[in-house]
């Protein structure tokens, strides 16, 4: 979906958004004329079916919009179409040529074009049918981009001669339909780009910290079979919770018990070469994050700043609470970068080395609560590493 069409879905809500607005500091005063109780009523009656409409167009949300619909036309029945031409639902008069409009749906669907199917185009022979003939507008989205689509069709149902007025109320609140599947495509392709980021990150978890953990378990089994037990049990706790097919948040302690799981068997490796600080302040532990944030960053810490270091070094990670937001860092001791390479994108596309993206999660955690939560980078050559990120407390659907 374009962005232009995405904008436009912005544009119709912000002046809903004003009307709404208006109309309720009116309200505060009382409604006193028809025109302010008319408009109070079919701002609440869009506001509805904008809830139903946001979740996509299926049998179920069009058999919970037709009748908020049918109010807005002001039709006497309603039905709805999918993109294939099938009836998704039929509110109020004419149910009778449910079976046989599909085939006229079909036909808008593939022109694109509004239609007015007269009664006796169904066919009916029923003396007793009310229906004098159906206005079926197409339900384009993507209008302003360069491939519009159909996705589905929007019919009133009219016992008389059909007015001007009534097609073009008709056109227009299927205009507004139209932005609300729009917006419900956004919400879907951010949902899949998520999944996609999380996807590419599982990609990214080293082969070589893998390599490595094996082979540090396989120095152990026999000096310490005891301790090589230990780690392989921490390795599948570590790959179990990497690759589960669980939504795309997780608690703070979720998350931290990963790192631990992470650092333990780096430590077995690196032995007294790797120190580790941990600080968390137990309110926190709850706190909803984006799945996979933090292990990538330690990672980091412990593959491009310890590993470097002949000498070694440490990683502490802390969590503090700070009012409404929860404050987390990553801090290593060891060889850093020069910040130009990580301000130009060269740290994470290097063809020579395989990293744990930062921009990924850098990425993601802009995308699910704005561009104020990105990651802060601290860094210079020989200067060690430190990595912070805001995440706040609460945010509305962010669920665990």
């Amino acid at each position: 979906m374009s962005s232009v069409a995405v904008a436009a879905g912005a544009v119709i809500l912000a002046v809903l958004g004003v009307l709404a607005i208006a109309v309720w500091l009116r309200a505060r005063q009382g409604f006193t004329t028809p025109t302010e109780r008319a408009v109070h009523a079919t701002l609440s009656t869009a506001g509805e079916a904008a809830k139903v409409l946001r979740r996509g167009l299926t049998a179920e949300s069009a058999a919970e919009s037709a009748p908020i619909l049918s109010l807005l036309v002001g039709s006497q029945g309603m039905a709805i179409c999918g993109a294939d031409g099938e009836v998704l639902a039929w509110e109020g008069l004419g149910q009778q040529h449910r079976s046989s409009f599909s085939e006229s749906a079909r036909d808008v669907v593939a022109t694109g074009r509004q239609r007015l199917i007269r009664h006796d185009d169904l066919d009916c022979h029923r003396d007793d049918c009310e229906v004098w003939a159906f206005v079926a507008q197409p339900i384009i989205t993507g209008e302003a981009s360069d491939l519009p689509q159909t996705a589905g069709v929007l019919t009133a149902v009219v016992t008389g001669p059909v007015s001007p007025g009534l097609v073009r109320t008709l056109a227009e609140v299927t205009r507004y339909a139209a932005s609300q599947l729009e917006l419900a495509e956004l919400d879907a392709s951010r949902e899949r780009l998520a999944h996609a980021e999380v996807r590419a990150l599982r990609a990214q978890i080293s082969p070589h910290f893998i390599y490595n953990a094996l082979t540090t378990i396989a120095s152990f089994v026999r000096t310490d079979p005891q301790r090589a037990r230990e780690l392989i049990l921490e390795f599948a706790d570590f790959t179990r919770y990497s690759f589960r097919s669980a939504g795309e948040f997780t608690t703070l302690a979720e998350e931290l018990q990963n790192v631990e799981r992470y650092l333990t068997l780096e430590q077995a490796r690196f032995g007294d070469k790797l120190s580790v600080r941990l600080q968390v302040a137990p309110e926190v532990l709850n706190v909803v994050i984006p799945f996979l944030v933090l292990q990538p960053l330690v990672e980091n810490a412990v593959r491009h700043g310890i590993a470097g270091n002949p000498e070694g070094g440490s990683v502490a990670i802390n969590a503090t609470d700070s009012g409404a937001e929860c404050v987390l860092s990553i801090e290593d001791d060891g060889i850093g970068m020069d910040p130009e390479r990580l301000r130009s994108g060269a740290f994470d596309s290097d063809p020579h080395d395989t990293h744990i993206g930062l921009s990924n999660v850098d990425e993601r955690l802009r995308a699910v609560f704005g561009d104020d939560y990105g990651l802060v980078v601290e860094t210079a050559v020989g200067a060690g590493t430190r990595v912070v990120l805001r995440v706040p407390k609460f945010r509305q659907g962010v669920t665990a």
